[in-house]
């Protein structure tokens, strides 16, 4: 599959002229249980905000089981293996997805990658810093739980989107990345979505309870973003590797997709344009790690 040249062309859309600076609005898309719908999220997701004229990139940061590509019927020659390797860039690794988002995407089977070194994270945002200007908004679609990985890739972007389901073990590990990323690593702002609600207004119940309960006991704020009904054009679209968004724009799950979409963009920090990935980085090293000259 070859490489793709970003596409840089001047946005006329209303909603891109906030998001026309230098620097990319960075969302950590994770969830503390897996099986709960999350890379669904981040692929429609990223296909609604592109159709609002923003440039998104996708960022398959699961580095043991990729899952972006198979949902989309995807097979990359290159991935970010490839790119941690240093064998190619991360914009020579890009595919382009619906509606022209474009996608890295991650690795699998690979299990050293699966718990990066200092020096694989720094070669990652140095990669990424080369495309800073290309991009309005990128989601990182992390694998799931709260490996080291997982941590890194929240404390690098501007906001921490969680993704929950209505089952109970799903709603416990959620508090549990919450509580780690709060309280070892001074998060104090969560964002969340709950996927697969049978019933949407039980689906806001669950969602404001365990809001109020990471609020209480974590001392942080959860924006509860809204609820994903349980949809049957979800699973078909998954099961012809299409995002429903893409192939079932009525549907339930996509005019849900389609709010979210914007409740995200107007929710974005005031600030997130400012400082650098690498900056980050650094920051949540206490200034200390390997210099841009170790990569």
């Amino acid at each position: 599959m070859p490489s793709l040249q970003v596409n840089t062309a001047v946005r006329s859309s209303s909603v891109s002229q906030g998001f026309s600076q230098t620097r990319p609005y960075v969302i950590a898309v994770s969830s503390g249980k897996g099986g709960v719908g999350k890379t669904h999220v981040v692929i429609n997701l990223a296909i609604e905000i592109q159709r609002r004229g923003l440039r998104v990139l996708v960022l398959d940061a699961d580095l043991g089981l990729s899952s972006v590509p198979v949902l989309l019927g995807f097979a990359p020659d290159y991935d970010l293996s490839h790119v941690l390797l240093g064998t190619r860039s991360m914009r020579e690794v890009m595919i382009q997805g619906p509606e022209g988002i474009l996608i890295v995407p991650g690795s699998s089977g690979v299990q050293e990658l699966t718990a990066l070194t200092d020096e694989q994270q720094l070669r990652l945002l140095c990669e990424a810093e080369e495309l800073e200007e290309d991009f309005d908004v990128v989601l990182i679609d992390t694998c799931a739980g709260i490996s080291s990985n997982v941590i890194f890739f929240n404390l690098v972007s501007q906001d921490n989107l969680v993704v929950i389901h209505p089952e109970p073990a799903s709603l416990v590990d959620a508090f549990a990345l919450m509580k780690v990323l709060a309280i070892q690593h001074g998060r104090k702002k969560f964002k969340l979505i709950l996927n697969g609600a049978f019933d949407e207004q039980e689906g806001k119940r669950i969602m404001d309870r365990l809001a109020a309960i990471a609020q209480r006991f974590l001392q942080v704020s959860v924006t509860c973003l809204g609820v994903i009904p349980h949809d049957a054009y979800l699973r078909k679209s998954t099961r012809v590797q299409r995002a429903v968004v893409d192939l079932h724009p009525e549907a339930a799950s996509s005019r849900s997709f389609r709010q979210l979409a914007a409740k995200l963009l107007e929710s974005a920090p005031k600030d997130h344009l400012t400082g650098s990935l690498h900056m980050f980085w650094r920051r949540t090293r206490g200034e200390s790690g390997p210099a841009l000259s170790a990569v």
